[in-house]
């Protein structure tokens, strides 16, 4: 089969031709037809992880085959996989845990200290060597537990897409995102954050906050919703209770402040951008960072303590959530019309990397074929 594998750090990866995997008893083969790229692969494989020092010990070992959403159809099945047959049609799950661990055992597979993103990075090497396949070739291998089953009517370049729409997912489950409860989403019109505001709609929320900087695309957004969305274009400022986004927010929330916010920004960002939109939470309000903000934020305890703020970091999805977004797209509440797919052959994956400096914010959905290889 063909794979784009990197061999070097800093260079662009190559097409080489290598086995087809075996699944083992509890996995399958996967053909994959899609799979989506993201923003972050092309730091990392600029050498984001080498020059960070220990962080690179959570790398796979070179030549690498990255690629984190996969979707396709089930080619093979293991003798121990029961529910999944061959012509399936799947997203891959890349989240990896080790099974066995207390958090595991205890249905907590995303808190699992050996956690692991096939196809990307993780905490595991030997989790990365037993899965070594990301979505950048031609068929590879996963555990039945990690697939989520495709209705006919979501294709499978919208599918790639569940990275970031279950990413959100994820955290807005833990804010009880809904009807009746303000929900403020910092960083609205990048491709998590528009993906929230997606997922915002899907699950009844009828009070959605967005900030952002490109007012066009603010627009754009609110247009999805003009009767639940409020849209906010921010400016640079000192992050304080006094801030003019904060009375924003709490003249649309009748002076209390939002119930939750979900953080977005890209690494990036500043911290200061981040506190902003925390100070729009009410007493009592709760915040969720997805967005992997690195730099180090300017947090007064004192005012977290007294308000009763709750800050939480969240990481990627479980399969049976993405089950729950695939159900919401089958269903049609939740509208995968507005990704704008911008799809390039396996053989340009260099080229779909470079290009997604040039995207539409999170209306841009980019796609490598693997169709016609």
């Amino acid at each position: 089969m063909t794979a784009a594998r990197l061999h070097k750090f800093g260079e662009p990866m190559r097409l080489d031709q290598i086995p087809i995997p075996e699944p083992r008893s509890t996995d399958v083969l996967v053909e994959v037809k899609a799979c989506g790229i993201v923003p972050n692969l092309g730091r990392i494989i600029a050498n984001f992880f080498e020059t960070d020092g220990p962080s690179a010990k959570n790398m796979p070992p070179l030549p690498a085959i990255f690629g984190l959403d996969p979707t396709g159809v089930i080619a093979r099945v293991g003798d121990q996989v029961r529910s999944i047959r061959p012509g399936d049609r799947v997203y891959v799950n890349p989240a990896r845990s080790c099974g066995s661990c207390r958090m595991c055992r205890s249905g907590q597979p995303l808190d699992c200290p050996f956690f692991t993103l096939q196809g990307y990075f993780g905490r595991s090497q030997e989790i990365i060597k037993a899965y070594p396949y990301g979505g950048l070739c031609q068929f590879i291998t996963a555990p039945q537990d990690g697939l989520v089953k495709l209705p006919d009517s979501v294709s499978f370049e919208a599918a790639a897409r569940f990275g970031y729409l279950g990413t959100a997912y994820g955290a807005m489950k833990k804010l009880r995102v809904g009807p009746g409860r303000s929900f403020l989403i910092n960083g609205i019109s990048g491709m998590l954050g528009l993906n929230a505001a997606m997922i915002a709609l899907a699950m009844g929320a009828t009070k959605i906050l967005g900030i952002g900087r490109n007012r066009a695309l603010l627009n754009r957004i609110k247009a999805l919703a003009p009767r639940q969305i409020e849209v906010f274009a921010s400016e640079d400022a000192q992050a304080a209770p006094t801030d003019p986004l904060v009375a924003w927010a709490k003249s649309i929330t009748n002076g209390q402040g939002v119930d939750t916010m979900l953080d977005c920004l890209p690494p990036g960002a500043p911290a200061s951008a981040m506190m902003r939109a925390m100070y729009s939470l009410r007493r009592g309000g709760r915040a969720i960072n997805v967005g992997a903000v690195l730099d180090e934020l300017p947090l007064n305890a004192f005012w977290l303590m007294t308000n009763r703020i709750a800050l939480e970091g969240s990481v990627w999805f479980s399969t049976g959530e993405g089950e729950d977004m695939a159900a919401m797209a089958a269903a049609g509440t939740l509208d995968l019309s507005i990704l704008e797919h911008r799809v390039f052959p396996l053989s340009q994956v260099n080229e779909a990397l470079a290009s997604m400096e040039n995207r539409n914010g999170g209306f841009s959905n980019f796609i490598v074929d693997l169709t016609g290889v």
